[in-house]
């Protein structure tokens, strides 16, 4: 029997089992089903909460996965798992696929304007408190400085640790700390000044409480339909 890095178990200088690192490196199908099966679910719930998109969030997954089989031979035998090597991976194609959405709204917005129905299904999701909150997050989030909301996206909303997220970034782990405080901070922020936003702007939206409505109240409204009916 021939002995291979993908049939035994390699171990780092640190004692680290590091046979998936290998295989994966290797191009064995097999290990990419397992990290597969094991992250991509964080994958895309870390896509949707940055995008708010079901159907991008499913293509940043595809496209993550694919770019880490290209990039397989750069993973190192670091850690004993490969979430922060795939998870620095999806930050990036994130990045360039937010890019693109964006170019692709402008070039649709110098359109000429076509009248649609009103779509009374998002209205009514977005008036769900969660929803509120989480467009809230998301617009916060936009007006971040890109290196702090990576750090924020990656240690929050995905759970990495900060040596993890610092292995993804390629930054030291103590600017991970320092940009999460920063981008926390400015978070709360500016999430509480969406909120308000929305809260004036739907407020506003509401009719007030005089304006078109029958004088005399239910007396005159059946006292003119008794009249109409004579």
């Amino acid at each position: 029997m021939r002995i291979t890095e993908t049939s035994v178990g390699l171990r780092t200088s640190h004692g680290v089992d590091c046979s998936l690192h290998a295989r994966i490196r290797a191009g064995d199908p097999e290990a990419f089903r397992e990290i597969f099966l094991s992250h991509a679910q964080m994958v895309y719930r870390h896509a949707l909460r940055i995008t708010g998109d079901w159907a991008l969030a499913e293509d940043v997954v595809s496209l993550t996965f694919l770019e880490a089989w290209r990039l397989r031979g750069r993973l190192r035998d670091e850690g004993d798992s490969p979430r922060p090597w795939l998870m620095g991976i999806a930050t990036n194609v994130l990045r360039n696929t937010v890019r693109a959405r964006r170019r692709h709204e402008r070039a649709m917005a110098r359109l000429p304007a076509r009248q649609t129905v009103p779509d009374f299904a998002d209205e009514l999701i977005g008036r769900i408190g969660d929803a509120e909150q989480l467009f809230a997050a998301q617009a916060g989030l936009a007006r971040l400085r890109q290196c702090e909301r990576d750090v924020f996206t990656l240690c929050v909303w995905s759970g990495l640790s900060y040596q993890e997220a610092a292995q993804a970034l390629g930054v030291p782990t103590g600017t991970v700390r320092s940009r999460l405080a920063r981008a926390r901070a400015r978070l709360r922020k500016l999430a509480q000044e969406e909120l308000k936003n929305k809260q004036a702007e739907r407020e506003k939206a509401e009719p007030g409480s005089g304006s078109g409505q029958v004088q005399g109240g239910r007396t005159e409204a059946a006292r003119s339909s008794q009249e109409r009916n004579r």
